[in-house]
Formats: structure tokens, sequence, C-alpha cells
């Protein structure tokens, strides 16, 4: 047994940890849905979305390297605002990380359904959760380099789609000689064919497709040099995002009209199939099947160590705060796994239901958590007369920015009726989380608990 978690994550992990989290399945199959809201001029709505994460993830980092702690913005909740928001922050996102890993191991059996059609959904399903829940009982060194390559596959696929559709664009690849050029970006309509509201339609969706980049902070308590690897990871993260799906976007775009995007299979895998790449849809879908493994092992790594956290403050069991002698919390894997295993029970019952079923209280819980660390960021600044040397730039100008930007996604949340739903869940869901503080006596544990966090 050890009482400290094990600083073993390099720079590199952490970075593609977040680029893992970041760049899901939903990149190579489900962005066609955004460019149907916004056509074109989603490029100008990822690029305000991927403004407004940086300014997030900036405020992260500067906590998270003066105090780089296991349960990251929950644990600065309780410190900068109040115990309350610390116990809701902290449960929030460990449900939050539950839905998402129901999601992509949903997403590992219905993938890997196209090469084995007789084989249930949910027996993959399952198989995923003994995977990624035996890689994350390893030492964290283990797992950071495991989740390294995992990340390392979606990159280079995307690299190569923006490399091979430039190619076409520019020079005329797999088009008999012609290039492609950009025009398809401006006659199906012009930039802006559903007008401004199109676009802000699309900020919601395309702003959940960052959702998973906080995971930075988690691994604060275990990287090497917080103070050296964080800023680092922080910096490199986000332009690294935006490059690949504003990239990835302009050259599909570019490629096709927008409106025809989706209506004919993939874009990746209709790309691959020009430039000459035979096997094209097997590829995608062997890319897809490792990007909702990616995925799914950085939200296990994320939801064991904020039950390690809420434990050690006394907002949830003692024995979820107890590491093995790797330094890992055994027993917050365990439960995280056993978690998982109902999403098993919901592909066996609803396997055509189930990711309706798990995204709305993700997009509360997401811009719950990010104005959270908007918040706690601002009463930490407030609370000291130094600017840290890696800090948020024209604070607090921007944390007013995008606490606004926040709560706009929010407002046009409940307008569209599609995703209504999701304030009624998380409001509920919140509610719950307050009338179990109460009734169990949690603010009381937690002052019996006030102990440093490790």
């Amino acid at each position: 047994m050890t009482e400290q978690l094990q600083r073993r994550l390099t720079a590199r992990h952490i970075t593609f940890m977040a680029l893992g989290m970041a760049i899901g399945a939903g990149l190579f199959l489900g962005s066609a849905s955004t460019i149907q809201l916004a056509g074109p001029s989603v490029l100008i709505a990822y690029a305000i979305g991927g403004t407004m994460i940086f300014i997030i993830m900036r405020a992260l980092g500067e906590l998270a390297v003066h105090e780089p702690v296991a349960g990251s913005f929950a644990t600065y909740a309780h410190r900068y605002i109040g115990p309350l928001a610390g116990y809701l922050t902290g449960w929030n996102y460990w449900i939050l990380m539950m839905g998402v890993g129901i999601a992509e191991s949903t997403a590992v059996g219905i993938y890997m359904g196209q090469w084995f059609p007789d084989v249930p959904q949910w027996l993959w399903a399952f198989a995923s959760v003994l995977l990624i829940g035996g890689l994350n009982l390893m030492a964290v060194k283990v797992y950071g380099e495991l989740e390294f390559w995992f990340a390392l596959i979606k990159v280079a696929t995307v690299v190569l789609l923006i490399l091979g559709g430039l190619g076409m664009i520019l020079f005329g690849w797999g088009n008999s000689g012609r290039p492609v050029g950009f025009a398809n970006l401006w006659t199906h309509g012009g930039w802006f064919p559903h007008g401004l509201t199109g676009t802000l339609l699309a900020l919601p969706v395309l702003v959940f497709s960052f959702g998973g980049i906080e995971t930075i902070g988690m691994a604060a308590a275990e990287a090497e040099q917080p103070e050296r690897t964080i800023p680092r990871a922080v910096n490199s993260v986000i332009w690294r995002i935006l490059i690949f799906y504003v990239g990835a976007l302009l050259v599909i775009m570019a490629l096709y009209p927008w409106d025809a995007i989706g209506t004919r299979g993939s874009p990746f895998v209709t790309t691959f199939d020009r430039l000459g790449i035979r096997q094209a849809a097997g590829l995608i879908n062997f890319v897809v099947i490792s990007a909702a493994l990616s995925c799914f092992n950085s939200t296990t790594f994320s939801g064991s160590r904020m039950l390690y956290s809420l434990a050690r403050q006394g907002q949830a069991p003692a024995l979820l705060g107890r590491l093995d002698r790797h330094g890992v919390p055994t027993a917050g894997v365990l439960l995280t796994i056993g978690f998982l295993l109902l999403g098993v029970l919901l592909n066996y019952w609803v396997p055509g239901r189930i990711f309706g079923m798990v995204m709305s209280i993700l997009a509360f819980n997401t811009v719950w958590v990010w104005g959270t660390v908007l918040v706690a960021h601002w009463r930490f600044r407030r609370s000291r007369r130094e600017v840290p040397a890696f800090h948020l730039r024209l604070w607090p100008w921007s944390s007013l920015l995008c606490l606004v930007f926040l709560a706009f996604v929010w407002v046009m949340l409940g307008i569209n009726p599609d995703t209504r739903v999701a304030i009624y869940v998380g409001v509920a869901w919140l509610a719950f989380l307050c009338v179990a503080y109460r009734l169990f006596g949690i603010g009381r544990r937690m002052r019996l608990a006030a102990v440093p966090v490790p």
C-alpha cells in the first residue's frame, strides 16, 4: 500500500490523454450533423468555441500548477467556492465520466458489429469494460503509455485526411489531376446558408466536441514536474485540437458540397477511397473503435481519480481513498467498472436507445464543470496579490466573456427542442445531489475529513 499517487505521467502522456478524450468517434462519423446545422460557417463556430475552451484550459492549468491534486476542479470548487460546490462538481463529473464511458462502450459494440454482425452488441460492450478496467488497474505509467498509442492512431488518421485532402484540393490527387479547389465553401448557399441562427445552434453541439480536455487537470496529481508538464500540455493540446477539427472540416467541405455531406456515408471513407485506399471503410471502422476505446480509457482513469479525491474529502466511502502498492486507487477503479457494467445491461435491454438516454445529462454536466472552473479560478486570483508565472491572460475580462458564452450555451440548450431535456434532467440531478448532501450529513463528514489532499 502507498499513501501517495505516483507522479509518472509526462507532458506527452497528458497531452495525448486530452487529445484522446476530445477527438472521439464523433469527428469521424458525427461531424456531418454539425455541418448540416451551420454549413461552412461551422468553421467560424469552431474558432469561437475553441477560443472559449482555451480560456477554460488556461484557467484550469493555472490552478493545476498551483495545486496539482487528484480532485482537480472539484477540489478547487471546494476550496474557493464552498464545500457544497465541490461536492456537486465532484459527483457531477463522476457521473459525466460514467455517461461518456457507457456511450463509448456502446460505440465499440456498434462498430464491432460491422465486422461480426452475429455477435450481440452487449457482448462487445462487456469485453471493452473488462479490457479498459484491466488497463486502469495497472501502474499509471502503463495506462499513460497505452493511451498515448490509442490517441496516436486517431491523430495520424486526421493528419492523413488533411494532407490527402489538400493534395486533392490543390493538385488533383484522386481526381484525374484536376484540382478540386475551395469553391464548394461558398457556391452552395454561401458561408451562412442557414443564416446566423444556424451558426448559433451549432455552438452547443460543437462545444461538447471539446469535452474531455479537462482530463489535464485530473492528471496533474500524477504528472512529473507539474509546474513544467501542465503548462506545456495546456498550451499544445488546444492548438492541436483546433487544427485537427478545423483542418479536417475545412478539407471535407472543400471536397464535397456541405449539403451532401453525410448522405453518402462517412466523408473520411469517401476521401480515403478516392486516394486509392481500397479498404477505407475497414480502416475507419478500426480507427473509430480505437477512438472509442481511447475515450473509454480516459473516462475510467478520470472517474476513479475523482472518486479517490471525493473519498479523501469525506464525500464518498473511505475505502475509495485507498491506494495499492502501485499508487492506483483500486477500489475506485473497481466501482467505476461496476457502474459501467450497467451500460452493458442497457446495451442488452435497449441497444437502440442508449445514446439518447445518456447524452442529456452529459450536456448539462459539461457546462457545469467548465463554469465551476472559471468561478473557482476567479476566486483564486482574487485571493492572491501576485500573478503566477503561468496564468490566464486578460483576466478578469476573458473569464467574464467565457462565462457569458457558457450561459449562452445553456440558453441554446433550452431553446432547441431536441436538447431541452438536458436542462430538465440536469436540474433534477442537482436537486437529488443536494438532498443526498443534507440527508447523509456530508457537510459534517467533510469537516471531519479536512486533511490535505495528495
